[in-house]
């Protein structure tokens, strides 16, 4: 083990609004923060100004691991440090949430609630593809991790992607509810809106009530599918039933912006649906691996 100046890990997070443990919303670094809860490692929490993202990942030495559609490099969070321990006895850096879920499993097999990402796993528990065929993100940056390759990797990979897409296909409807420091908002929206390739942020949300109720049912369709594979367990509420996995993480994520950013019936209605699997899982998982450090 590698002597290192601070002990622990540091998880960097954005900045919302205070106070975080309400407002934070973005989907994947509440993956990664369940991630973190699940396999009971200490860490704390950095949380960086929206704005100022490129410039921290930078400092820390950790590429992007995404390019937008022009090929530019798209820097985002989360991202963690661990200074416990690393590979060749250097510090370790990880900044894209699967590469952190699996990393803790390889790192600290065994710890917190056991495997996040269990060999054991089928095709058909990963099964899910989103009905709408459409990718949101570049391609991911040469500078990833080998053993994404290993063939008991891509499933998930292939997984996480599809549940993006899904909910991605629908943020319009969360866009509004997402809570800024006011000093910086009207700038973190216009860099939403430059990003976009729009004039105008308020061109990315949906105001109107028949137009969300239009996407709203949209959503629920398209997670139709994805409902069912929960449900083959009775009330689990996970995946696999009673113990959490990476899976019910990826989709948590998302129910975990839509917890916070939708108008509390909308978020009702999403909770209720095929029978409240969607809201038994986000209930779960916050219950269980919610806690914001």
């Amino acid at each position: 083990m590698a002597s290192n100046p601070e002990p622990g890990m540091t998880y960097y997070d954005i900045a919302f609004r205070k106070p975080y443990h309400l407002h934070s919303a973005a989907p994947n670094p509440w993956k990664g923060r369940y991630a973190l809860n699940f396999k009971g490692v200490p860490y704390k929490t950095h949380w960086t100004p929206m704005l100022d993202i490129p410039s921290t990942r930078k400092s820390l030495g950790i590429p992007a691991c995404r390019t937008f559609p022009d090929g530019t490099e798209f820097y985002t969070l989360p991202a963690l440090i661990d200074n416990n321990r690393g590979e060749d006895g250097k510090v370790s850096k990880l900044g894209d949430s699967f590469d952190i879920a699996v990393y803790l499993d390889r790192t600290y097999p065994g710890s917190g609630a056991g495997d996040l990402i269990p060999a054991d796993i089928t095709a058909e528990e990963l099964g899910y593809t989103c009905p709408i065929n459409i990718s949101f993100n570049g391609p991911p940056l040469s500078d990833r991790p080998e053993w994404r390759e290993q063939e008991r990797y891509k499933r998930w990979v292939t997984f996480n992607d599809q549940i993006d897409n899904a909910f991605t296909l629908h943020v319009q409807l969360m866009g509004s509810g997402m809570k800024w420091p006011e000093e910086t908002e009207n700038d973190i929206k216009a860099e939403f809106a430059t990003r976009a390739g729009v004039d105008d942020f308020d061109k990315l949300q949906v105001h109107d009530k028949e137009a969300r109720a239009k996407l709203l049912a949209s959503l629920k369709d398209t997670l139709k599918d994805l409902a069912a594979m929960f449900e083959k367990n009775g009330d689990g509420p996970y995946l696999r039933g009673e113990k959490a996995c990476f899976a019910d993480i990826v989709v948590g994520g998302w129910l975990r912006m839509m917890s916070v950013t939708l108008p509390d019936d909308e978020w009702e209605e999403v909770k209720g649906w095929y029978g409240g699997v969607f809201g038994r899982l986000h209930d779960a998982l916050q219950r269980e691996f919610g806690e914001v450090k």
